[in-house]
């Protein structure tokens, strides 16, 4: 039987560290999702209006297996210059892809990136020709720790989930024989995260020890085709996305680490409804630190951890918005 780890988060995968930086002001933040070694990446975009950086270079036949960080931004298309801070920043380092390693050559980092969009929450968005996402970028990297802040943290600081307040979100799942999941998600839905008329999360079939308050839907209660909740009234092209990464310490190949992505999808589905729509831009990494060997036989064992990420996705959707929620309930009026 699978159980959450030590700490519920991404970074229960060892050889996992995440980074987040807020501008307050501005009302948005950038997370890093940060390998201690190069780690096997893959991507699986799903959202009509997807804003991505070096998705192409994931691809199972393309010439780099390996990323050196995954960046989740706000900001939409500006936030993608977190990704710029965060590689020259790696890069000053000496970490990065180098084809042919040679005296005064840079090695290139590879920083694949999604972004959400945040900028009509109110902050102040008059940067001019400054925007704020690239320190920000440098700032999360700077951070990069075992602790993962949910609810308004990093790139969820200032997030909508269909009409209620969005976040940062993680779990973690630990299995038997020792093989750790986990899952970040900032959640920026048009869809709705609850049930309608209620406090139920679509989660709620998921949670574990009252992870996201424990409510229940009341017997018999069954959904209305057309009623979709507390989604968002007046959506926009590129307006909405959940942007998130999954990853496990058991060595996965590019091919099979695109298939772990694919697989963890699905916890976008039982967390948001309606979800993938033309409005989303909905992303998902996934990563392989490649701490342990992955169990024989290997589509077996990748079917069940696939199937283990979506329900950790489904939770962390859920946790990050009900941590943003009491977050907010707890502020002074």
């Amino acid at each position: 039987m699978a159980v959450p780890g030590k700490t519920n988060t991404l970074t229960d995968v060892p050889g996992l560290k995440v980074g987040q930086a807020e501008d307050l002001a501005v009302q948005t933040g950038v997370t890093v999702i940060l390998p201690d070694q190069r780690a096997v990446c893959a991507v699986d975009v799903r959202g009509g209006g997807p804003g991505t950086r070096e998705t192409d270079a994931l691809t199972a036949d393309t010439l780099v297996d390996a990323v050196d960080a995954v960046v989740l931004s706000g900001g939409s298309s500006y936030g993608l210059a977190a990704a710029d801070g965060v590689a020259a920043s790696l890069g000053a380092e000496g970490r990065g892809f180098a084809l042919m390693p040679a005296p005064g050559v840079p090695v290139s980092p590879v920083i694949p990136a999604a972004i959400l969009y945040d900028l009509a929450n109110g902050g102040d968005k008059a940067w001019g020709e400054e925007p704020p996402y690239r320190q920000l970028g440098k700032a999360a990297l700077a951070a990069a720790s075992g602790e993962v802040r949910l609810g308004r943290a990093g790139a969820g600081h200032g997030a909508r989930a269909g009409s209620r307040m969005g976040g940062t979100g993680s779990a973690s799942l630990v299995t038997a024989d020792g093989i750790t999941v986990a899952a970040l998600v900032c959640v920026n839905s048009f869809g709705s995260v609850t049930m309608p008329g209620s406090d139920v999360y679509w989660a709620w079939p998921w949670e574990i020890d009252g992870e996201f308050g424990g409510v229940r839907p009341a017997p018999g209660w069954s959904a209305p085709p057309e009623d979709w909740g507390a989604a968002k009234i007046n959506p926009g092209a590129r307006e909405n996305t959940t942007i998130a990464c999954i990853a496990t310490d058991a060595a996965l190949t590019p091919a099979q680490a695109r298939r772990f992505a694919i697989m963890a999808q699905d916890g976008l589905s039982r967390a948001i409804r309606p979800v993938h729509t033309p409005f989303d831009g909905d992303v998902v990494f996934a990563l392989s630190t490649a701490q342990r060997a992955l169990p024989q036989p290997a589509e077996f064992n990748l079917a069940r951890l696939g199937s283990l990420a979506a329900d950790c996705l489904a939770r962390a959707v859920a946790r990050g918005v009900h941590a943003a929620s009491e977050q907010a309930a707890a502020e002074p009026l």
